[in-house]
């Protein structure tokens, strides 16, 4: 990922936030069959590892879990807001027009080779915690217990899971660092007064030091 340096982000704590507020990561591998990639949602460990460790499945139909087992190497992609910023925006375009527009957003980049496994008991914690998770902000959260035994027992043959520990992480963070501070309080602006709601997290996102 390309990331000039005003835009890196390298606090561990940072990028392992965004990793976790990412609900649908995107899993890319390539071996024998070419590119594939997979929209998943994972899980991370902070304490496995010097980077944490990734958890999820997948449909066992899916033969990209294949590449994994045969040692692939995989990059999985967080995307987090993203905002289009007009040229508009920039105060500064009063007095000097040269200027235009650009996107702004956060991304992390995670790279790892995976241990893939088929055992019942840990596909089971595997789908409860991701569960547990997601159900969080419902009024009435499900749990795997709701479902008979024998019917979580033929959904989990039917997926496969993998444990990734993070080699290496990388993270853009691009909201503007690069523009005087009046500019950027009108791109600011902008977005908090956006009817798009990335727009509006992005607004809140330039206000956090």
């Amino acid at each position: 990922m390309f990331t000039p340096s005003s835009y890196k982000e390298t606090n561990l704590s940072q990028l392992q936030q965004q990793i976790e507020q990412t609900r649908l990561a995107v899993l890319v591998t390539h071996g024998e069959q070419g590119l594939q990639a997979s929209h998943l949602p994972l899980l991370l460990d902070r304490s496995q590892g010097s980077n944490g460790t990734l958890y999820g499945h997948f449909a066992h139909a899916n033969r990209q879990w294949q590449e994994l087992a045969n040692g692939a190497e995989a990059l999985v992609v967080f995307a987090g807001p993203d905002a289009y910023v007009s040229a508009g925006y920039y105060p500064s375009k009063v007095e000097d027009p040269r200027t235009v527009p650009t996107w702004n957003y956060l991304a992390v980049h995670a790279w790892g080779k995976a241990e893939v496994f088929h055992d019942a008991e840990r596909l089971l914690d595997i789908v409860r915690r991701l569960s547990d998770h997601h159900e969080q902000r419902q009024a009435k959260p499900w749990s795997v217990e709701e479902a008979p035994a024998d019917y979580m027992a033929g959904m989990l043959r039917a997926i496969v899971g993998f444990a990734l520990p993070i080699e290496r992480l990388q993270g853009t963070r691009k909201l503007s660092q690069n523009r005087s501070a009046i500019d950027i309080e009108g791109v600011r602006t902008s977005l908090a007064n956006s009817t798009d709601p990335l727009d509006n997290q992005l607004a809140a996102l330039m206000r956090q030091p």
